[in-house]
């Protein structure tokens, strides 16, 4: 396939390239923004591959957008491109607004232009479960969940979710969208919850846990998730929705105390002491929601995709990866100190 991949320097998209290029031999063009999250690093390596083309530019760009779908006639838009940390939503939501409402919609109409004279194509729109609200105890996020969301990210999401069903159910334009839960693994920005736990305790820095860490996040291994958006590509309905999930709930705190036994291991620190003792409880940010979970029967029934790594498998995994690539990280650190 010929892949049109937005965001490709992020988190997701990378890891989804990375895979798409080395397994499947699919040929993809990049467009990227290159915001604090997208970093061409993550993807070095692909500049002499043949089948990877890089783009620096933003999908709110009308011409740039059109160029792409014109040259390149793609078979398929995987749509990552999103601002995406909700901390940074509440401090600046405009931009959140910029790219995630008015880019998505600039990729539609673009996308719907193309689709007119090239119907063996597909949009596919990666999105949150963080656009359902917050859970209570109980009960999981289905496909058929109402919208509820309670950050300025959410919001931004849910509206573009709403866009990417409005060209298909008034275009006809074939679309798929996904809804994942809490996703980790290499590559991560080191400002969410798992790598910079990681990366506190290698620096011996306090390990800052929201209220008394009590929120449930249901967490999927990225290279989980970009699985299942390959099985959607290749066996999902258009027009379908599918959620997307771990089956790994896990309150916040569990979260840092498990990074924090795994690195007393294999990492202990020099005076001995576990990195438990670097926990710092911080107040609560403005509408934390409680908890989030999946229900992946529809994906697993129509689509056959089930996770593979368990949580604890794959944490192990991640930690060992940012001990490996200190590099890596270690840049992002000082470039966003600056």
């Amino acid at each position: 396939m010929k892949i049109f991949t937005t965001g490709g320097c992020g988190f997701i998209g990378s890891n989804f390239i990375l895979q798409n290029i080395a397994l499947h031999q699919n040929t993809i063009l990049n467009l990227d923004k290159l915001t604090y999250a997208g970093n061409s690093d993550n993807l070095e390596h692909l500049n002499k591959n043949n089948n990877y083309q890089f783009v620096h530019g933003d999908i709110c760009d009308k011409n740039t957008v059109s160029s792409i779908f014109n040259e390149f006639l793609p078979d398929v838009v995987v749509n990552f491109a999103a601002e995406s940390h909700v901390d940074r939503s509440i401090d600046g939501p405009m931009i959140f607004i910029k790219t995630n409402v008015l880019g998505t919609a600039n990729l539609l109409n673009e996308a719907m232009n193309y689709w007119i004279n090239n119907k063996n194509f597909i949009f596919l729109h990666i999105s949150t479960d963080e656009v359902f609200g917050s859970l209570g105890k109980k009960g999981l996020f289905n496909e058929l969940s109402h919208y509820k969301p309670n950050s300025p990210y959410s919001a931004s999401k849910a509206s573009s979710d709403h866009l990417v069903r409005a060209w298909n159910h008034t275009y006809g334009l074939p679309t798929l969208i996904t809804n994942c839960s809490n996703n980790y693994g290499p590559y991560q920005f080191p400002e969410k919850l798992i790598p910079l736990v990681i990366t506190n305790c290698l620096d011996e820095k306090p390990l800052p846990v929201y209220g008394k860490g009590e929120n449930i996040r249901d967490w999927l291994y990225v290279e989980d998730h970009v699985d299942a958006i390959n099985n959607v590509l290749s066996n999902g309905r258009a027009g379908e929705t599918y959620n997307i999930g771990g089956n790994n709930e896990i309150t916040n705190i569990d979260i840092v105390k498990t990074i924090c036994y795994i690195l007393d291991e294999i990492k202990p620190r020099a005076s001995g002491e576990s990195y438990k003792k670097l926990i710092m409880f911080v107040s609560d940010r403005p509408g934390h929601d409680f908890r989030y979970a999946i229900d992946s029967t529809k994906i697993k029934n129509e689509v056959g995709w089930f996770p593979k790594e368990s949580f604890k498998t794959g944490i192990r995994k991640t930690i060992q990866w940012y001990i490996d690539n200190e590099k890596w990280w270690r840049r992002i650190k000082k470039n966003n100190a600056n």
